[in-house]
């Protein structure tokens, strides 16, 4: 008699901040529709959110959050002095996790959970699977000159979206045979056109490149963090003025992880890949967490029965599963 091996279900739920908003849209169907998932791999907000899932926080208190989080929230996590490794304050982020986590390992989860982090000297990525929870988020969610590095043991770590956005591989080192991966970093138009500097290219459907950190909001915390940051310097021999030394660092990072993350989906496929309509919207709109999250569930509502036939239960209703 020939054995068959289990089938396990793994989600890879990926970065981009604000937009990573969507893996609660994701996660609200595949609750809805009784689909078992049985590891997570999660990098930088798709950790968090991940955890959040592994640990049995409800769906309903995650979008809860999500709605709730808004700029005067964000401006707490400010410290009182420029940090010289960051803008933001490490110690106000880890109590904003503790608040929420109702975990404190990965030994504590009721879902196996892998978190990735990248060592910022050597460029390693670190896929951590027990501890201490609430330093592997921080470490993960470690956006660079955001966020502060984490040192743990002689390693300093930041966010794993550098190396790996969407952890594929990772869900599958897990022991999932299938993975559902969830991409929140949408397409972006990289042509250097008038249209391109639109906030959203309605010919092609894609983000343009410079608007994808660039918000009114992300403006309006470089004018509360440092006073004259986000001024640009004087133009020269052109009408325009070239971007300041902040948006600069900033998209240069999201240039890179655009690309890496092109390259990883085409190297390791999913067998089901979301990935949520999130043109326009920006790394730090978390003011539109209604819109992301439903970005998520319309992603989601086509692909279920793909995802049932995933686990072996192709089937369009709840009674007959």
């Amino acid at each position: 008699m020939t054995s068959t091996s289990p089938q396990r279900l793994g989600l890879a739920l990926g970065s981009g901040a604000a937009r990573g908003l969507a893996h609660i849209g994701v996660l609200k169907v595949l609750e809805a529709e009784k689909i078992t998932i049985d590891c997570i791999a999660g990098t930088s907000i798709g950790a968090f959110i991940g955890a959040l899932y592994a640990a049995g926080t409800p769906i309903e208190r995650m979008e809860e959050v999500a709605r709730n989080v808004d700029w005067r929230q964000l401006a707490r996590l400010i410290g009182p002095i420029l940090p010289t490794t960051s803008l933001l304050d490490g110690r106000k982020v880890s109590r904003f996790i503790s608040e929420l986590l109702p975990a404190r390992s990965f030994e504590e989860l009721r879902i196996p959970l892998a978190v990735t982090a990248t060592d910022v000297e050597t460029g390693e990525l670190l896929v951590i699977r027990k501890g201490g929870l609430e330093e592997a988020l921080r470490a993960s969610l470690a956006f660079p000159g955001i966020f502060p590095p984490v040192q743990v043991g002689q390693r300093f770590l930041v966010d794993g979206g550098l190396v790996n956005p969407v952890p594929i591989d990772v869900a599958r080192s897990l022991g999932a045979t299938q993975v559902i991966g969830v991409c929140a970093i949408p397409e972006v138009d990289k042509r250097p056109t008038e249209t391109s500097l639109a906030l959203k290219n309605h010919r092609n459907g894609k983000t343009p490149l410079l608007n994808v950190f660039n918000s009114g909001s992300v403006e309006r915390l470089l004018r509360e963090i440092w006073p004259g940051g986000d001024e640009e310097p004087p133009a020269e021999d052109s009408d325009r003025r070239p971007p300041n030394i902040l948006r600069v660092c900033a998209q240069s990072i999201v240039i890179m992880e655009n690309e890496i993350n092109a390259l990883r989906l085409s190297r390791y496929d999913a067998d089901v890949l979301i990935r949520p309509d999130l043109n326009g919207l920006n790394l730090l709109d978390f003011h539109h967490a209604d819109a992301i999250i439903e970005a998520g569930v319309q992603a989601t509502l086509p692909l279920v029965e793909k995802i049932r036939a995933l686990t072996g239960k192709n089937c369009r209703t709840q009674a007959l599963c």
